[in-house]
């Protein structure tokens, strides 16, 4: 009898989860992964879903810490990893694991680390500067006091498509020459005096683009993001399916450009016109075109869900494609460092 699950272990529920189920389509006797276990929102929705076996990957040892009580409860069939997402294809072997059926990536911050105001992820509570997902390395405080500020522009600009980027790095540059930037509520009150505050009528906080573009920075996700797209390729079986769920342009350039080129057009049947080898074999079929949003009820209910984008590719037999991580990614700015 699987173990009872603590109250204080149960998920939140998290983006899109039936479109995710519907395109991810768990069966069992299958082995899934969870790129980005977060709260296990997710991997408790697949395990609910068949009897089957799910891998959840996590670079945050805090997640794989919480998601203890959730492996017990599923009795075997719930294996946590701690590690990067891109190294997905190295932590699977580690695991004695070749290939998959699935592989689900929800991209970004969880809510679990927005919450917690001592990870310094969000701008709406107070405490240290911070944003590592691994906690290890540099840290958000690092970034903002000791890069240039024209390197600052360039992060804050690319990754967070910021248009008062210059405005927002000098006002930093100012705030850090009287004393060091340490906590988000710092931070906060140095973009501010490049935008001024919040009016009611702004949607967003000024602060946004800026959390989002250090968070991203510091984490260096749109690489992490590339190379798990390509991993995925390589563990997934024929017939294995790759969900993505991105949250801002950025993201969604890059899986969009993914599955554009490995989801090319198969050659003509016609015969009036005959096969032309154009270049390898699409290694994706895309069971739709474009992407799925959230439902509008959906997004009423979790402000979070409106920017949500969900893609899906199903693997073919076709060998995998050479990286073409030049081409769908995000150049990194001038200067950076992960």
């Amino acid at each position: 009898m699987a173990a009872e699950l603590p109250i204080s272990a149960a998920p939140h529920v998290p983006v899109m989860l039936a479109e995710v189920l519907g395109a991810l389509k768990p069966a069992a006797g299958e082995t899934h992964v969870d790129g980005t276990f977060g709260a296990g929102g997710y991997t408790r929705a697949i395990l609910d879903a068949a009897n089957c076996r799910l891998i959840a990957i996590d670079r945050d040892p805090s997640a794989i810490r919480a998601g203890q009580a959730l492996a017990e409860h599923y009795e075997g069939r719930l294996a946590l990893i701690e590690g990067r997402f891109g190294d997905l294809q190295d932590l699977l072997e580690g695991a004695g694991v070749a290939a998959v059926d699935g592989v689900v990536l929800d991209i970004g911050v969880s809510s679990m680390q927005l919450d917690q105001a001592d990870r310094g992820f969000s701008f709406m509570r107070d405490g240290p500067l911070d944003m590592r997902m691994a906690q290890s390395g540099p840290s958000a405080a690092d970034i903002v006091n000791t890069l240039p500020p024209e390197t600052l522009a360039n992060i804050i600009y690319i990754f967070g498509e910021e248009p008062r980027s210059r405005a927002i790095a000098k006002a930093i540059a100012n705030a850090r020459a009287e004393a060091p930037i340490t906590t988000t509520f710092e931070l906060v009150k140095a973009v501010e005096r490049a935008t001024g505050r919040q009016r009611p009528q702004d949607r967003t906080h000024p602060a946004t683009r800026t959390f989002q573009a250090l968070r991203i920075h510091v984490n260096g996700e749109l690489d992490e993001l590339v190379a798990a797209l390509h991993a995925a390729e390589r563990v997934l079986k024929p017939g294995g399916r790759l969900v993505v769920v991105t949250f801002h342009s950025l993201e969604d350039r890059i899986v969009k450009r993914f599955f554009a080129s490995r989801g090319g057009k198969l050659p003509s049947s016609s015969r009036h016109v005959p096969d032309v080898a154009q270049g390898p074999q699409p290694s994706f079929a895309l069971p739709f075109k474009g992407h799925i949003g959230a439902s509008d009820e959906e997004a009423s209910r979790n402000p979070r869900a409106r920017s949500a984008k969900l893609r899906c590719g199903i693997r073919t037999a076709a060998p995998p494609m050479p990286s073409i991580a030049d081409e769908i990614g995000v150049a990194s700015p001038r200067g950076t460092r992960h």
